[in-house]
């Protein structure tokens, strides 16, 4: 298809676009009906001069003809070269005709010449300038033959040849618009194919476009999932070679625990060959968030603060997580505060979600720290912050920039989110994604930031509060 569409264009540009006759010309068979229609008129009117007049008067006759047909002839090449010469031209040709209707009085046969000059103004100017140039042939008609024949035949052979004029200039008009109209109509073909062949080469591309596109997702996917269990299965399975070593008796635990994460990865890769499972909603994203907290203290050991801001929040957080065994309380919440609009979407959450796993992964790998902290706020206009107290690094270092922040950045700007990294070496680092206008949002904020706090615990911790926190909940100062 990619070929077919990219030819179509080349193709389409290479076709002669018809380009509209130049004013006061015909193209193809309308040309030669013009032609035609001269070339009678101009017959009848020699043979009518040979047959009426004697001698003397028919070589002046014939004379003013050949005057006649050589302004005629000469009028496209001195028009072209002069623009007002046409006008000049119809002036001589008007003369020529006049002259010859003084002649005798059967000589108004010459008027029928007047129509070829109304037929060349019907077609060079607008409808009103040669209706007029008619009427003005038609004056010149009757007082050249008032002379001869007297008022009333002059009038009736004046309105005699104006409406032969009228008739002939009409179809020439005609036949003139309904040329311009099939080069028109020529030429809207040759756009529209060659639109056709842009729409069917843009096509091919936005299909190239879309596979890379979810290349370049699955490969971010992977990356942020799959990846990083791989990457916990390789360190569990070093710790055991050390542990065969120094303490058999512990290499069982790590063994099983290498078990649960080949199998996490086999349900990742399940899931993602599968398109599952399905973007979390705006609501259970904290729920989420919270489950792959845990998952990742007790694979890596990383320690990770929660805090979810707003009281609707709080109860969505603490419903998801009592049953996993978290921690959680609101700290400063406002009562009476509400909601300034819906959570994020369903694919903001899962952009969200896949920032957060990609930053934690940087954490463990290559930040050098034992716990971080995730501040989400839900309520519009949404705010992700994830910061941690490792070694940092320097940004405009090439070599640092490819810790996944390209993935990240991607992730935001598909939802029409912002990512900004700040960090240094020493100093820790901080990930900032918010959707428009949360850093004003945020400042007028401050201070007395309202969030709901879900701490880590390990599990000897949860085993000595079990029997006396009423459901594995408390709240933290």
């Amino acid at each position: 298809m990619s070929a077919s569409g990219g030819a179509l264009p080349a193709s389409a540009a290479n076709v002669a676009r018809p380009t509209p006759p130049a004013r006061g010309r015909l193209l193809g068979s309308q040309r030669w009906v013009f032609a035609l229609t001269v070339a009678f008129l101009y017959t009848a009117a020699v043979l009518r001069s040979v047959l009426a007049f004697d001698d003397g008067r028919r070589l002046f006759a014939i004379a003013l003809l050949v005057a006649w047909l050589a302004l005629f002839l000469a009028e496209p090449a001195l028009s072209r070269r002069w623009h007002p010469w046409f006008t000049v031209n119809v002036v001589l040709q008007a003369a020529a005709v006049g002259a010859a209707l003084t002649l005798s009085d059967s000589s108004d046969f010459f008027a029928i010449l007047l129509a070829v000059p109304s037929m060349q103004a019907a077609m060079r100017w607008q409808v009103r300038s040669a209706a007029l140039l008619i009427g003005l042939f038609a004056l010149l008609t009757g007082a050249c033959l008032v002379a001869h024949d007297g008022v009333a035949q002059a009038v009736i052979f004046a309105a005699i040849y104006a409406g032969a004029d009228v008739f002939l200039a009409a179809y020439a008009l005609t036949t003139k618009r309904a040329t311009e109209a099939r080069l028109r109509n020529e030429s809207l073909a040759v756009d529209l194919r060659d639109t056709n062949g842009r729409l069917a080469d843009y096509a091919a591309r936005a299909e190239l476009l879309a596979g890379v596109r979810e290349r370049q997702r699955l490969a971010r996917d992977l990356h942020d999932s799959a990846t990083q269990t791989l990457f916990s299965m390789t360190l569990t399975a070093r710790s055991s070679l050390l542990l065969l070593q120094r303490s058999p008796g512990k290499v069982v635990a790590q063994l099983d625990q290498v078990d649960e994460l080949a199998r996490t990865a086999l349900r990742e890769m399940d899931a993602l060959s599968a398109e599952l499972p399905s973007p979390p909603a705006g609501e259970e994203l904290p729920a989420a968030l919270a489950h792959h907290l845990r998952e990742r203290e007790r694979t890596d050991g990383l320690v990770v603060t929660l805090e979810v801001e707003g009281a609707a929040e709080a109860g969505t957080v603490g419903a998801g997580l009592g049953a996993e065994g978290a921690v959680a309380g609101t700290i400063g919440a406002d009562p009476g505060e509400q909601d300034t609009g819906a959570g994020p979407s369903p694919a903001e959450a899962a952009a969200l979600l896949r920032i957060v796993q990609e930053a934690l992964n940087n954490v463990v790998k290559h930040a050098g720290a034992s716990s971080a902290t995730v501040r989400l706020r839900l309520r519009r206009p949404c705010r992700l912050e994830i910061e941690d107290g490792g070694r940092g690094f320097d940004p405009e270092r090439v070599d640092d920039r490819g810790l996944g922040l390209d993935g990240m950045r991607e992730r935001a700007a598909e939802i029409g989110w912002t990512l900004a990294v700040t960090s240094s070496p020493g100093s820790g680092t901080t990930i900032v994604a918010e959707e428009p206008g949360a850093r004003a949002s945020v400042a007028d904020h401050e201070p007395g930031f309202d969030a709901t706090v879900v701490t880590q615990e390990t599990p000897h911790e949860a085993v000595g509060r079990e029997g006396s926190n009423e459901g594995g909940r408390r709240s933290d100062a």
